[in-house]
């Protein structure tokens, strides 16, 4: 891989943990939220990473240099190429991340007795959304910090391929 693909896993990561950092951010406006459109409260939401396959023929390779098969494994992934998005043609992807999908939370909403509320059914009770703030602000934290540290690897990055443009002036 080349500097300018490791420019393209970082930026990848970036974006999915821009993603994720928007879902915790919309997490935490609706965590009152007592009626959707689609009826009932709001339900938290959780943003899923897959990792991208890497180059086969390097894997291959690797494994044949190290006197191992990964056919010959048996429980052992075998990577596939996949197509290259926006090329329509199939070819090795380059290692990183992507969001798979963004799904919602299968936990039950918390009950509370308000009988003053809009949403309160007959016994009084109203359905809350089950998000905790403390554990959307770890999740935050968790997001920006990758963030932050893609960033400094695409800085790093940048720096290296400058320090390459200076030796081949010399």
């Amino acid at each position: 891989m080349n500097l300018f693909g490791l420019m393209d896993t970082s930026g990848e990561a970036m974006q999915a943990e821009r993603m994720r950092a928007e879902v915790v951010a919309a997490n935490m406006a609706n965590a009152e939220t007592t009626h959707t459109a689609a009826g009932g409260p709001y339900r938290r939401q959780h943003v899923i990473f897959s990792a991208n396959q890497g180059d086969p023929g390097f894997l291959d390779s690797l494994a044949a240099a190290s006197g191992n098969s990964a056919a010959a494994s048996p429980g052992t992934p075998v990577p596939v190429s996949l197509p290259l998005p926006g090329l329509g043609g199939a070819g090795p992807v380059a290692p990183g991340v992507h969001i798979t999908g963004v799904v919602e939370d299968a936990a039950s909403p918390l009950m509370r007795y308000d009988p003053g509320h809009p949403d309160a059914g007959p016994d009084g009770m109203v359905a809350y959304p089950d998000i905790n703030p403390l554990t959307e602000m770890v999740d935050l934290m968790g997001a920006t910090r990758a963030y932050g540290l893609n960033s400094s690897a695409v800085q790093a990055e940048k720096g290296m391929i400058s320090a390459a443009l200076e030796i081949a002036k010399s």
